[in-house]
């Protein structure tokens, strides 16, 4: 733990580094807010605190900036996380009172809108089929041995699958197999499909076996969706290019995105920051989760640089994941 006067030297590091990017020296330190040291005291404190691990000098005769350490003091000390500015909040209230249409492009358009609140690059993870219910369920003739199977799920997505038929089937049989579908699958999560009990009609079982089958292999391959963006702000905000290119690597495979976010989550942060986490070393994290119906659905979050605005971060992943699940939750 820091002393009150440490505290404030190294938040004032920390503040400043973030606005300028540029080493912070004891002058600068002594005149902020909350310090009121000579910048001699200033400087012995520095010194202390680059020796316990919070600051580091980049070469002799420089201003210090933060380590990772640094950061999670910081961050840990944060009160209050902020809030989004006014011109800021009407933009998110807009844009969610105009979001409709296809889950799809709502969430990739919110990966957009956080992106550009943040100038970060920005990540939703959409909702993951297999714990989400059936809200409805319908079979639709595309000709007379091929149907399409549309689902209708919990957190706002909808499912389409493209049944083969064995047989030529009219539009009296889909509607027999979609009620038959809808009075069993209704109601069950995707993961736990119940067994379908029999109709005493062969053909309408055996169309209602291949969509139970279409629906059961979906959730097994599915992988969870990944809308990123703001992928160009990346190159603005890291000055190496080989983290740039780090960062889009990354972002390009949606398998790591996911995983990287779920493990954040799971040790219980809402930030985690640079060698806190691989293969970002150089990054830092802001995550929140958002829920659909009151039940975990997904996850957005924000991705830059370990001297990214943190408190402007905070307040934008926790305004849009409330408001991202608020608008699935309603349809």
């Amino acid at each position: 733990m820091l002393d009150e006067r440490k505290a404030a030297i190294l938040r004032a590091v920390v503040e400043e580094y973030i606005e300028t990017a540029q080493p912070v020296g004891s002058s600068h330190v002594a005149r902020a807010s909350g310090v009121q040291v000579s910048p001699a005291t200033v400087r012995n404190e520095m010194v202390q605190l680059e020796q316990e691990g919070y600051l580091h000098q980049p070469h002799t005769s420089a201003g210090r900036v933060p380590t990772d350490k640094g950061y999670r003091f910081f961050v840990d000390a944060l009160t209050d996380p902020g809030s989004l500015d006014a011109t800021s909040g009407q933009r998110v209230q807009a844009f969610f009172r105009r979001a409709h249409g296809a889950i799809e492009q709502m969430l990739q358009d919110t990966s957009q809108l956080l992106a550009e609140l943040t100038d970060y690059a920005a990540v939703v993870v959409g909702p993951g089929h297999e714990d989400a219910v059936i809200r409805s369920v319908q079979l639709v003739g595309l000709a007379p041995r091929t149907a399409l199977l549309v689902v209708v799920l919990s957190n706002g997505a909808v499912d389409k699958s493209v049944l083969d038929l064995d047989e030529d089937t009219g539009d009296e049989r889909l509607a027999a197999v979609t009620a038959h579908l809808s009075a069993h699958l209704v109601g069950s999560t995707l993961g736990e499909l119940p067994t379908l009990p029999a109709t005493g009609d062969p053909a309408t079982d055996r169309v209602s076996a291949l969509a139970v089958d279409a629906l059961t292999a979906a959730t097994r391959t599915e992988p969870d969706e990944v809308y990123v963006g703001g992928a160009s702000r990346v190159a603005v905000a890291f000055d190496a290019v080989e983290s740039v290119r780090q960062v889009l690597s990354v972002l390009e495979q949606q398998y790591v995105v996911v995983g990287l976010l779920s493990d954040v989550l799971d040790r219980g942060l809402t930030v985690s920051i640079g060698s806190e986490h691989q293969p970002l070393s150089e990054c830092s994290i802001v995550v929140a989760p958002y829920q659909v119906e009151g039940e975990p659905a997904g996850t957005i979050g924000v991705l830059g640089p370990t001297r990214m605005n943190y408190q402007q971060a905070l307040a934008a992943v926790a305004v849009v994941s409330r408001r991202l699940g608020r608008r699935l939750s309603e349809g």
